[in-house]
């Protein structure tokens, strides 16, 4: 691959007025405003080219330097889902044992979670979202990715976004400490996990708690200086 600057004209964009701006911008905070953190699943399958669509999207986020630092581990192997479980929640057994400290346990007490994570198991996906530390090149020397905390959170969070647009209910879980993951996910030691994301389809009877439709008005997440 060529490291000079090759610019690309770009194909004209339509141009809409401010009120369908404005039209777009409701419609799409309508859609994410029904997005809600699951955590009971039905079993039923989800086909798996919706899932590559999803990672597909995700694939798209902005990068440092463009070297997309991230990679997608797309789970459907009952048995895998069951290791990643009982690996889970060894650590969550730790977490919620004193390993997190007082303050942390409070904080979740009104979110109602706790070391068991049937989720894991019960739902048809699971996504493992790995950071690539550095890259490889052809022969096999190491070159430097850049912001790859920001890259990967940035795409993450398209993920997420895409997978609620395709009518699919989503959790993320975050285990700590969480390495396990690279052994049972067969990655190489450079790329670092960062994310278990529970794919599936609401259950009936699914709950969540009432302190998740808590959130900041507007006036708290903005600042306008003009």
């Amino acid at each position: 691959m060529s490291k000079a600057y090759q610019p690309i004209k770009l194909p004209p964009k339509q141009m809409i007025g401010d009120q369908q701006m404005l039209e777009a911008s409701v419609a799409f905070h309508d859609i994410m405003t029904s997005r809600r953190t699951i955590r009971n699943y039905k079993s039923d399958p989800v086909p798996a080219n919706v899932i590559c669509q999803c990672i597909e999207t995700a694939g798209m986020a902005p990068s440092g330097a463009n070297h997309q630092p991230w990679h997608f581990v797309a789970i459907s192997n009952p048995s895998i889902k069951a290791q990643i479980r009982e690996a889970a929640e060894k650590e969550e057994e730790k977490f919620y044992s004193g390993g997190a400290g007082d303050e942390w346990i409070a904080a979740l007490e009104p979110m109602g979670t706790g070391p068991s994570k049937p989720h894991l198991t019960t739902a048809p996906w699971l996504i493992v979202v790995f950071a690539e530390r550095f890259g490889l090149r052809e022969d096999g020397s190491k070159f430097k990715n850049y912001y790859v905390p920001e890259s990967v959170g940035i795409a993450t969070g398209m993920l997420l976004t895409a997978l609620h647009h395709a009518g699919l209910s989503t959790l993320t879980h975050t285990p700590n400490p969480m390495a396990f993951l690279t052994e049972i996910c067969g990655q190489p030691k450079s790329n670092k996990p960062t994310m278990i994301i529970t794919v599936g389809h609401q259950a009936d009877e699914a709950e969540i708690p009432a302190r998740a439709l808590s959130k900041k008005p507007l006036p708290e997440i903005l600042t306008f200086l003009k």
